[in-house]
């Protein structure tokens, strides 16, 4: 984490009450998997995004009897905006090698 920078809070938007479902059960759902869990003193704080999934596309026919191209959406991605902690964080100028490389290093030494 670089030094200079502080703790960003971004407070919570509005959300349209169909997607805040959504949202709440991919929440649920990561919760369950294990893959985040609960922090009440975090000085991070970021909203969540929910952004449909592209579908095909269907002609649906208006009022006026003209024919509108509409997006089918097949779901939602749930997604978290980390600009502004990966602008917080220190960059890594080491990468890890990659894998054939280390193999073929490790194929010519001996047990």
């Amino acid at each position: 984490m670089e030094e200079d920078f502080e703790p960003v809070v971004q407070h919570q938007r509005r959300v349209n009450p169909k997607i805040y479902d959504v949202i709440k059960q991919e929440v649920l759902k990561l919760l369950d998997a294990g893959l985040i869990y609960p922090i009440s003193d975090s000085p991070w704080v970021i909203p969540v995004h929910c952004v449909p999934k592209k579908g095909g596309f269907i002609v649906v026919e208006n009022e006026d009897n003209e024919l509108i191209l509409t997006r089918l959406v097949m779901g939602w991605h749930v997604c978290i905006d980390y600009h502004k902690l990966n602008e917080a964080t220190h960059k890594d100028h080491f990468p890890l090698p990659f894998m054939d490389q280390m193999l073929e290093r490790l194929a010519r030494n001996q047990y």
